[in-house]
């Protein structure tokens, strides 16, 4: 309870200031006599700081001098997580004839936040509109109203919203208008309307050339219609858009391959990804293609090859896995029981971490749950199991 006695202090010294003076314009009555001003005290010393800040908020009248100090009073609340004294407090702000214009669509921009801050998006939408219409604080209501959008999933709206920030002078939202392309062609996929998806998808690709999302969902799309070739042209794009995601497109890009004829195209690929960008899955699909055409001796040295430049304990399970299948009748008792030890790791690891805010994960989310920032989030390149880096990470239990 301390801290709210704390917290209410300086409101108290400043409504006693300003109604000390507000009485020594009219009369002759010092702040220390206000008998309002005394019970406010009053109610705060016997940590009542619901009913003082009620008090308080009466005796500072609303006024030109006064409105910041509104403002700044339900700012603080609401940062607090007192999000029910911050809307009173912003509501009898607005509710006062005797704002200006600039004034009023200030305490409707902090309402309009604090009713996010409590998840009233209808309510929040609506002010937020209104300041938009005005003409007032568009940037910080045009924010807002993204945000509202993307919660809601409102795929149509984020476009429209992400191009009148753009047109604002906000930087370029191409990245997030990308995947929102890609989110209405996810949706069309889920009626069959494969005409429109691949449209959207064209679209999200004109909006960010290296959206490897639209480019994996154009590489299904064409599996889907049997059109392999120009499937396997699409899965294959992904290498240069962002080599990260190699390993995301290795199973299709085999199973093209396989169908097309073009293993040895394929197989440069992997050993291209492998030597040059230390992918282990490239190089864990390269050590299969080497096993089933010259044997498992020749896998498991190419593994070791590997992993002599590029450690990885997904590499090191795989390569495990290669020389149990090679070994006696009988393995030595000990291989058996690493390379469960490695799987038990592996599966407590996180193969996806976003370059944001450090947020881990297990599977690929195209939007961070964490700090909500698209195409962050990308497979862990060097070393599977490494340790986590940075403060206030937030882990993916799905």
């Amino acid at each position: 309870m301390m801290e709210f006695l704390f917290l209410l202090l300086p409101l108290a010294a400043a409504t006693g200031w300003y109604s000390g003076r507000r009485s020594r314009g009219s009369e002759p009555q010092s702040r220390d006599h206000n008998p309002v001003y005394f019970k406010g005290l009053n109610l705060l010393l016997n940590e009542q700081p619901d009913k003082a800040i009620d008090v308080f908020i009466q005796l500072l009248e609303v006024d030109s001098e006064t409105v910041e100090t509104h403002l700044a009073l339900g700012n603080l609340f609401r940062r607090r997580g007192e999000v029910d004294r911050a809307i009173r407090i912003h509501q009898n702000l607005i509710a006062r004839p005797t704002l200006t214009k600039e004034q009023r669509a200030q305490a409707l921009l902090e309402l309009g936040q604090d009713y996010l801050r409590a998840g009233l998006f209808d309510r929040a939408e609506g002010l937020f509109d209104e300041l938009v219409v005005q003409k007032l604080f568009q940037v910080e209501a045009s924010r807002n109203l993204h945000f509202i959008y993307q919660q809601e999933r409102d795929w149509e709206k984020c476009l429209l919203m992400a191009q009148r920030l753009e047109s604002l002078g906000e930087p370029s939202l191409r990245v997030e208008r990308a995947h929102y392309f890609c989110e209405q062609a996810q949706k069309a996929r889920g009626t069959r309307d494969e005409g429109l998806a691949e449209s959207l998808l064209k679209k999200a690709l004109a909006a960010d050339k290296n959206s490897v999302r639209a480019t994996m969902l154009l590489g299904q799309l064409a599996m889907e219609q049997g059109d392999i070739t120009v499937a396997y042209r699409h899965f294959a794009r992904v290498e240069s858009q962002d080599p990260n995601f190699i390993g995301e497109v290795i199973a299709p890009l085999s199973e093209c391959s396989n169908r097309i004829g073009n293993r040895q195209v394929f197989r440069e690929l992997l050993r291209h990804n492998a030597e040059k960008q230390g992918n282990v899955d490239a190089a864990m699909a390269l050590a299969d293609m080497v096993r089933i055409e010259q044997g498992d001796k020749a896998a498991t040295e190419w593994m070791i090859h590997f992993l002599s430049n590029h450690p990885s304990l997904r590499g090191l399970e795989h390569l495990l896995s290669i020389h149990l299948k090679d070994a006696a009748d009988e393995p030595a008792e000990l291989l058996p029981i690493l390379k469960e030890l490695i799987a038990r790791m592996l599966e407590t690891s996180y193969g996806y971490r976003c370059g944001q805010c450090g947020f881990l994960a297990r599977r690929l989310h195209w939007q961070c749950p964490g700090c909500k920032t698209w195409s962050s989030i990308k497979p862990v390149s060097f070393s599977d199991c490494q340790a986590p880096r940075g403060n206030g990470l937030i882990v993916d239990e799905i």
